[in-house]
């Protein structure tokens, strides 16, 4: 089955690769770009988390500093914001965003936005989906048996699932944060949208994610295809 691996049909992921590789080199671009422009206020990625889950009513929720960069995120079993080193104290206009946009998901947490809460339902899902999909797409094909072949697609799916429901997730968590940044009165408006060109840069790479999958997809129904004939 070598051609399997190197036959044409990865032709079909091409351009979802290309797609992918740009986003996250614009994304990683944008937020060097406008983490050297520093707030006029001094407000740090940890000022700006904090000042909207404080707006929220979300007084409880830790914001850490953990290390790495650009691995931030809000882990919603332990009600904490961790933001990395290059976000926490830094006042660039790129961490204000950045911090910002995990605190909007501290509060779509904390207010049971619906997206929010079915992406965290069907993670269980989406995981075990995920490690069986390709064994069992592979069994399926190895022994002409197409009909597992094709729930090994079905089960790889779900990740494709799994990133659709992402995306309302993570375009609104950076609605809540520009607009709460917005009305803050501690960044001026080229500021705030200096974050905004940051957090939509960022936001392509949860686009592309699911471009990908939906090409593997794609893929795998040649490759079934052609075996059938």
């Amino acid at each position: 089955m070598p051609y399997f691996y190197f036959d044409s049909s990865y032709i079909v992921l091409l351009p979802a690769l290309i797609f992918a590789l740009w986003a996250q080199a614009k994304v990683q671009s944008s937020f060097n770009k406008y983490n050297k422009i520093m707030t006029r206020s001094g407000m740090t990625g940890h000022d700006a988390a904090r000042l909207i889950l404080n707006a929220n009513g979300l007084h409880h929720v830790k914001i850490e500093q953990i290390a790495g960069n650009l691995t931030d995120h809000f882990d919603p079993k332990s009600n904490v914001i961790r933001l990395s080193s290059s976000v926490y104290s830094s006042s660039g206009v790129a961490a204000v965003g950045v911090a910002a946009h995990e605190a909007g998901h501290a509060v779509q947490y904390g207010e049971d936005y619906r997206p929010m809460k079915i992406r965290s339902a069907i993670i269980p899902v989406t995981r075990i989906g995920s490690m069986l999909a390709l064994p069992i797409f592979l069994i399926g094909l190895i022994f002409s048996f197409y009909e597992i072949a094709m729930l090994g697609i079905i089960l790889f799916s779900l990740t494709a699932v799994f990133q659709a429901v992402t995306l309302p997730v993570e375009f609104n968590a950076s609605a809540r944060a520009l607009k709460a940044l917005d009305g803050s009165g501690r960044l001026d408006v080229d500021e705030v949208k200096g974050a905004k060109k940051v957090l939509t840069a960022a936001a392509l790479t949860y686009v592309a994610a699911l471009a990908s999958s939906l090409a593997q997809i794609l893929r795998l129904l040649i490759i079934v295809g052609r075996r059938r004939d």
